[in-house]
């Protein structure tokens, strides 16, 4: 075989076909035992009458199992009628309708990939998403084959809790100590939705009455010692089930539904039908323990995994190229759930930042992919922000181009087409096209063009004729896919502001169902590469504010004076753009500095423009603001988002720069932010709701500000925080301050709150991985020494998703002034790691890739640097599909 052969192969979308088999009937029995498992498959598999090809041969796919028999309809098949590939199971001659019989067993103990069936600290667990199913039995392990699960698991009683998809229809007591299980999933399902559980839990339990007064019983399983850490979940469980009735009219479909959390798991959550498996991070919070985000994120992940009942259950993937299909739209429905619980404004920030620093960074470097992919090697690759966050944005689009309640009638009759099908992309378009009347033929492009579209926008007024035109020029650079895009389709939401606020919009050779009269908030449509677009009886010239509520997933410039930008902070009426204004004027500033920096100017004693310091003052002194838009307003561009922007990164001199930005805005409105933190009542009751996280975390930017300082009172005042605090985030962000203030007294009391802390909450898994990030993401000296020595403390295990995250993923994506030190070390640290996991967890090792795929956008030294540890990583034998497709695609 040549070398090319031995390399990963592709997988393209164009050659798809449907299946030669389909699996009408699933019924599983897993033997649990100490050191491995028995499962027995009989599957019911009749011909595809919709398969392009005839009927010969049964291809499965298995990976890592040890076949023990194999019998078609009770009679065994001999060894010379069935062949092994490298990750499949070929059965010859097979007929049109049979049922396969077969016993495999697997070794749950060994499975560090946390694939398939695996063993987690007391537990036993799967997870079967994307292609995690074929390490449990031989099957058609792909999302287009649909079938009725019944699952029998059967262990020692002393995992007293067994679980699977469905309803309960029969339980009972075997010999030898040993009991049994049986569940049944009425509703077809493909195996990546499969889950099973089995180990000693504990449980809370709630029900929900649905609007058609079924009654469905709610249970949330955890290890005993957690669950005085799961109301919030439960809580947000109900909300979400009312939130889906009335937004979407979705209802739950089965008599129960379960929440297991897991310690080891290499996502967020699954979304499995039934019973949802979670990684602790994602179910487990109280204040004394969680902070204001975890709970937030609590919130939202059980919400999108609800949600995927219906989004990704009932209507499913017709294969993994759809991925996008389920995850874009259940993320833009937890995305708007979580708006309604909370603020919208707020939470469309909170989404965009991390759009724009994130996905637009992966839009432009080599990973980058449509939101339908045309290709992939390892389809765990694309569980990435793109598919997710990009996904979501297009279906937003989609949602303001169509309006709310066309939106709806094109989503009920998505689901009402589709309802237990496995479909596609087009579908989903198809059905709100039809349902609305909408042309999106050119929108669908979203989905096959890679990349983020720039928009550059020029305007110009004329004062006697009162007319303002907006002239519009979209692009997209090339990524690896294409080279050259079509024009996109392109919501763009805009007001005009005058000197005393918006400005009533009049378009002219507006359609009919434009004009509406006095409006101040309009959304016009760019379809082509460059249009014009001329508004009538504008009084005065107008400062424009574009892309309100960030309507396309763009990046959009337009001449902004400082000036204009501190009209949008005073007086827009769009929430999104006053802070999007906020975020432009400190560019602008910040970029002076840098600029300056490079030109090897004293930057200690360059003059920051005061317009900036008095937009700030205003801001904090407009008690009309929401505290968590304040907060967020006055929180500068991050290092990431910066160096995004940046065609070469410069990495000192971003982190200086913007540091001497914060510091001047620190010393300029100390008064201001002194008030904030002394007149917060830092002993009043925690509570998890809008008002109380927007308070504490005004005070905290407030606290943030205040230690750069360096001033002794606020230490220790700061060290006061830390020691008194009622909850989890004052603590943090106590802690986090000292950690990172460089005076003397500050990184004194930093070491004995960090043993502290360990010393309180060393049990806590949870709790323990905010101690490692706070530790790991420290911007002062030496801070890769100190996390090379955390890898040695028993707070730390190799082997956990989410201490290596916590650890190693904080250090070299969250802090980039230490990973990026000009020797090198930083990047070494991290392909070492990556070579260890690439035999242990390909997912995680091919994830922790990512500061290493951008090495393009540094400065020929460290180029040189980071493509040496690649090409060591990619000289490595045996590297995974994971790890190679990342590596070769960064190289090439």
């Amino acid at each position: 075989m040549s070398a090319i052969e031995q390399q990963p192969q592709a997988i393209y979308l164009r050659d798809y076909k449907a299946p030669a088999y389909l699996i009408k009937k699933t019924d599983l029995h897993v033997d649990i035992y100490d050191g491995y498992t028995i499962v027995t498959a009989n599957l019911l598999l009749a011909s595809n009458p919709s398969a392009t090809f005839p009927v010969s041969q049964l291809t499965l796919h298995g990976t890592d199992l040890e076949l023990v028999s194999l019998a078609i309809d009770g009679k065994a098949v001999p060894e010379s009628e069935y062949e092994f590939g490298e990750e499949t199971l070929t059965i010859k001659n097979t007929p049109a309708h049979f049922l396969l019989t077969s016993v495999t067993k697997i070794y749950p103990e060994k499975n560090t990939s946390l694939e398939g069936l695996y063993k987690s600290r007391t537990m036993y667990c799967t997870q079967c998403e994307a292609e995690g199913f074929r390490k449990i039995t031989y099957y058609l392990d792909r999302p287009d084959v649909m079938s009725e699960f019944t699952t029998t698991v059967v262990a020692d009683k002393k995992f007293p809790v067994l679980l699977s998809n469905g309803n309960l229809i029969e339980k009972g007591d075997l010999d030898n100590n040993r009991h049994f299980a049986t569940w049944n999933d009425p509703f077809k399902k493909p195996a990546y939705l499969f889950a099973l559980v089995a180990g000693d839990l504990a449980h809370i339990e709630d029900s929900f009455t649905t609007s058609t007064k079924r009654e469905v019983t709610l249970k949330i399983y955890v290890e005993p010692k957690d669950l005085d850490k799961c109301n919030h979940a439960m809580t947000s469980l109900k909300n979400s089930m009312r939130w889906d009735e009335e937004v979407y009219g979705r209802e739950y479909d089965l008599d129960i539904f379960m929440i297991v959390a897991v310690d080891d798991f290499n996502m967020g959550a699954m979304e499995n039908k039934g019973l949802n498996i979670f990684n602790t991070s994602c179910v487990l919070a109280k204040p004394e323990t969680t902070t204001d985000g975890g709970f937030q994120r609590v919130e939202g992940v059980v919400a999108h995994e609800y949600f995927h009942n219906w989004t990704g259950n009932r209507v499913t993937c017709r294969d993994w190229f759809q991925l996008s299909l389920k995850e874009g739209f259940t993320v833009y429905r937890d995305s708007e759930f979580s708006a309604d619980m909370g603020s919208h404004t707020v939470k469309r920030v909170e989404d965009v930042s991390m759009l724009r620093t994130l996905q637009f960074a992966e839009d432009a470097g080599p990973m980058a992919h449509p939101i339908r992919p045309e290709s992939y090697i390892e389809i765990s690759n694309f569980y990435t922000m793109t598919i997710y966050e990009k996904g979501a944005e297009i279906v937003r689009m989609l949602a303001n181009l169509l309006g709310k309640e066309n939106f709806r009638k094109g989503t009920d009759l998505y689901f009402e087409r589709h309802d237990g099908q496995a479909v596609t992309t087009e579908d989903f378009v198809a059905a709100l096209a039809d349902a609305s009347g909408k042309n999106l033929t050119q929108f669908k492009r979203w989905y096959s063009q890679a990349g983020t579209p720039r928009l550059q926008v020029t305007d110009e007024y004329d004062e006697d004729t009162q007319e303002y035109s907006l002239h519009i020029k979209q692009s997209c650079p090339p990524t690896p896919e294409c080279q050259q895009k079509l024009p996109f389709h392109i919501p763009i939401a805009i007001g005009l502001l005058g000197s005393a606020g918006d400005l009533p919009l009049y378009l002219k050779d507006a359609e009919p169902d434009f004009e509406t009269g006095d409006n101040t908030h309009k959304v016009i449509e760019l379809t082509q590469a460059q249009q014009t677009f001329v508004f009538e009886r504008v009084q005065e010239k107008p400062v424009p504010s574009l892309l309100r509520g960030f309507s396309a997933p763009v990046k959009l410039h337009y001449d902004y004076s400082r000036e204009d930008l501190m009209l949008l902070m005073s007086r827009d009426s769009d929430g999104f753009n006053r802070w999007d204004a906020s975020q432009q004027l400190a560019l602008q500033v910040i970029n002076e500095v840098i600029a300056a920096y490079q030109r090897g100017k004293d930057i200690n004693v360059f003059p920051i423009d005061l317009r900036l310091i008095n937009a700030y003052r205003s801001v904090l002194e407009d008690e009309s603001l929401d505290k968590a838009m304040v907060a967020y307003m006055l929180s500068l561009p991050s290092e990431a988002y910066i160096s995004e922007l940046a065609d070469i990164v410069d990495v000192e001199a971003i982190h200086y720069s913007r540091t001497l930005v914060r510091k001047t805005i620190a010393r300029e409105l100390s008064s201001h932010f002194e008030l904030i933190y002394n007149e917060y009542d830092h002993e009043q009751t925690y509570a998890a709701t809008a008002d109380a996280i927007a308070a504490r975390s005004l005070k905290n930017v407030a606290l943030s500000y205040l230690m750069l300082l360096g001033d002794e009172k606020i230490i220790r005042a700061c060290e006061q925080q830390y020691l008194t605090a009622n909850n989890m985030t004052d603590v943090m962000a106590a802690l986090t301050q000292l950690v990172n203030t460089e005076a003397s007294l500050a990184q004194d009391l930093s070491g004995n709150a960090l043993a502290d802390f360990y010393e309180r909450w060393q049990d806590e898994s949870l709790v323990v991985n905010q101690w490692l990030t706070v530790q790991a993401t420290s911007s002062l000296p030496n801070t890769l020494a100190k996390v090379k020595a955390l890898e040695v403390h028993n707070a730390y295990d190799s082997k956990n998703p989410n201490k290596i995250r916590a650890l190693v993923s904080s250090f070299c994506n969250n802090n980039a002034i230490n990973f990026h030190d000009k020797a090198g070390d930083g990047y070494k640290f991290l392909a070492d790691k990556i070579i260890v996991l690439n035999t242990q967890n390909p997912q995680i090792a091919s994830r922790l890739l990512t500061p290493l795929t951008k090495w393009k956008k540094y400065s020929p030294e460290r180029q040189t640097l980071i493509k040496a540890q690649l090409e060591r990583i990619m000289a490595e034998p045996n590297l995974s599909k994971d790890v190679f497709e990342v590596v070769s695609k960064s190289l090439a």
